[in-house]
């Protein structure tokens, strides 16, 4: 799920304890991923002007600057909605595929079932077509399903998706639910899910309990093969990450670390500008 036992919202981000019983000490993967800074003006502004040109109210509205001002507030938010849209279904799609890898690792508490009504309920049962057909086609065996994992060296926590045999190979695989192209395929992957990857197969910890704070060492650094799957309504499409390209990924991790470190380190300093009046009168010399 998108929601870790062990994971906290802090002002530093996403944070990771040890236990349930501890205080948050590391930043979680996708916060450290987040330090990259992204200009997301273009398209905010743009789902801003879709959403305003496509308003029912608006020809309404023309002449009226009162109106037209409540349409531009709502479309401003147009972006955010839209985000906050796309987590909630991730979020739907993410809780329906760890419960098919819970039922196939034999849990009981496991319920596809529950998951996939869920998805009835907001018209996305598609997506669990998708999966499901993909399951079978690439004939998955789980060995773990939301795996929370921890690097002391580097610093950082982060929950895996899956783990499991394909094609009798051990992956890593992390799942990505996606919009459609205008020609009806997935939309592609961006390349930050790499840095997601190598940083999950760099773990040195897996949890055992999360009650107890009980970890063991993580036994699948360096050697499994790592997977990005698209969920799409259309197709599931996975991808791998080139082996030749991870450690430079690896390194930028590491330097997007540092990033969160000293930004963290700053906020804590304190206040960096304080006002200051202008220096005493100097009377002048006789």
């Amino acid at each position: 799920m998108t929601d870790p036992t062990l994971a906290h919202a802090t002002e530093f981000g996403r944070m990771y304890s040890r236990s349930l019983s501890s205080a948050p000490e590391v930043p979680s993967i996708t916060t450290v991923i987040g330090q990259e800074a992204k200009d997301m003006t273009g398209w905010a502004g743009h789902m801003a002007a879709t959403e305003l040109v496509n308003d029912s109210r608006l020809p309404g509205a023309v002449g009226s600057p009162a109106q037209l001002r409540t349409l531009a507030r709502s479309a401003s938010s147009a972006a955010e909605r839209f985000r906050d849209a796309a987590a909630a279904r991730g979020d739907r799609v993410h809780a329906y595929a760890e419960q098919v890898a819970l039922a196939a690792l034999g849990r009981s508490d496991a319920d596809p079932d529950g998951a996939h009504a869920v998805l009835a309920e907001h018209g996305e049962t598609r997506f669990a077509d998708r999966f499901d057909e993909w399951w079978e086609l690439y004939g998955i065996t789980p060995l773990a399903a939301e795996v929370t994992v921890w690097n002391h060296t580097v610093g950082y926590a982060g929950t895996l998706d899956l783990v499991a045999e394909v094609g009798g190979r051990i992956c890593l695989l992390d799942f990505k639910t996606k919009g459609l192209t205008r020609d009806g395929r997935a939309k592609p992957l961006s390349e930050s899910v790499v840095m997601q990857l190598v940083a999950g197969m760099r773990a040195e910890e897996m949890l055992v309990d999360a009650a107890e704070g009980t970890w063991q060492p993580w036994p699948y650094q360096d050697e499994a093969m790592l997977l990005a799957v698209a969920i799409s309504e259309a197709e599931v499409v996975p991808v791998q990450a080139s082996p030749e390209v991870l450690p430079a990924h690896w390194r930028k991790f590491w330097a997007l670390r540092q990033v969160w470190e000293h930004s963290r380190v700053v906020t804590e300093a304190g206040r960096a500008l304080r006002p200051i009046g202008p220096p005493p009168a100097v009377s002048a010399p006789r």
